[in-house]
């Protein structure tokens, strides 16, 4: 039997972990995954926090000192659109390659939810779709080709997610 991802969720604020979030969140996760022909099985860790528990973290590991909506944490650097594939990055113990960690505030999912119009369910499932490509090796540190590139690939797999804009 194939070796499935292992994606835990755990929360430092209340109720955040339920049941519909961490169903979405790994199913995004897998979705992403899938949409970017990554074979291997993954390991995904996810923080659901809130502004303050973010702004901690994008304060000690980024040095801004300001929340936001989403960190990556990815473990290794890939190219954007080559799938890993390299056995040997996998962890000896578990079989799975370690692909990284994200944090997201719920705070902000809820309020941006409301400026962009839309669900807190879908701008959830964005912003890990969002994350999960930045653990893939996507950036969009320029508003050019990175950018684009980026943006492609989170519409694609918000589609397969049924999720569109």
């Amino acid at each position: 039997m194939a070796k499935r991802h292992y994606i835990p969720v755990t929360a430092d604020v209340p109720g955040a972990a339920g049941e519909k979030n961490c169903a979405l969140i790994r199913k995004a996760i897998r979705t992403t995954l899938a949409e970017e022909g990554v074979a291997l099985p993954c390991e995904v860790d996810v923080l659901l926090t809130d502004d303050a528990g973010i702004q901690g973290l994008n304060r000690t590991i980024r040095g801004v000192d300001k929340p936001t909506d989403v960190l990556s944490f990815p473990e290794f650097s890939f190219t954007p659109g080559q799938p890993p594939a390299d056995e040997a990055l996998c962890d000896p113990a578990t079989g799975l390659l370690p692909l990284g960690d994200m944090a997201l505030s719920m705070e902000r999912v809820k309020a941006q939810a409301v400026e962009y119009g839309h669900s807190s369910r879908r701008e959830l499932a964005y912003l890990v779709v969002h994350s999960a490509l930045h653990l893939l090796g996507y950036d969009h540190l320029d508003e050019g080709p990175m950018k684009a590139q980026m943006r492609a690939r989170e519409d694609a797999v918000m589609a397969a997610l049924s999720l569109p804009r």
